[in-house]
């Protein structure tokens, strides 16, 4: 195990001083990289996990494929509710990855959040392991409606064109990640000489495991609390990761 920082500012130099000397780099995120902009993460003690809901089931339950299915109402009040954020704007740390890429330092973003918050800071080359919330397809045609499309509409939304249920694209619980976003999350991390995690506890899988497909010489993690993966980084920043970011 490298050195761990717990200090925000101490953190922010010797991250920035680690990027200037690396070739190239890739990001991969988690939900903590949105929780400044106001979202909650999943699992720690104030995350969505361990919020109480009207509904008599738990958010794990809400968010899976059997439930849509089962449940297609109460799922998108609660997607309406806790999934969707569009008062949501980047925070620090989007906004300086999107600088990073613009300086041709950082070669992709890689996100499990389905906020869309990367690209709305201008980031371009996202890969979306689980989705996102900007995208919803119909099940029956195949259109494309935006986020503010669904949340203008009352309990199940069908499509304008087919009469079709529009779905969320995003990944549930008994759903598979999209192939081609695991292929480039892969290809991205394998070929990088720098890897930066963020704001994830890396417990999900597959997600958790693209960290042991890194091949470069400077792993960080930044992250609050400790990850499977401390042991063999470079650098833990026990932190803030838009404080980290600060720069």
């Amino acid at each position: 195990m490298g050195r761990t920082i717990t200090d925000a500012a101490e953190a922010a130099q010797e991250l920035r001083r680690r990027i200037d000397v690396a070739g190239s780099v890739v990001f991969f995120g988690g939900a903590g990289v949105s929780t400044a902009s106001g979202i909650p993460d999943f699992r720690s003690p104030s995350g969505l996990y361990h919020q109480h809901f009207s509904s008599d089931y738990a958010p794990e339950e809400l968010l899976s494929h059997h439930f849509y299915v089962a449940h297609t109402k109460e799922f998108f009040d609660f997607y309406r509710t806790m999934m969707c954020a569009p008062e949501a704007r980047p925070n620090q740390a989007h906004l300086k990855l999107a600088q990073l890429e613009a300086e041709g330092k950082l070669t992709a973003v890689i996100t499990q959040n389905i906020d869309g918050l990367h690209q709305a800071a201008g980031s371009k080359n996202v890969i979306e392991l689980h989705g996102s919330t900007h995208r919803n397809r119909c099940q029956r045609c195949g259109a494309l409606y935006s986020q503010e499309w669904v949340l203008a509409t009352e309990g199940v939304p069908h499509c304008d064109r087919c009469g079709g249920v529009v779905k969320p694209d995003v990944v549930l619980y008994e759903e598979a990640l999209d192939e081609g976003a695991i292929y480039a999350a892969v290809r991205a991390i394998a070929s990088c000489d720098m890897l930066i995690i963020g704001g994830t506890s890396l417990v999900v899988y597959p997600a958790a495991g693209l960290v042991n497909e890194f091949r470069g010489n400077d792993l960080v993690i930044c992250n609050k609390g400790t990850t499977p993966q401390d042991a063999r980084a470079d650098l833990v920043c026990d932190c803030d990761i838009a404080q980290a970011f600060a720069w």
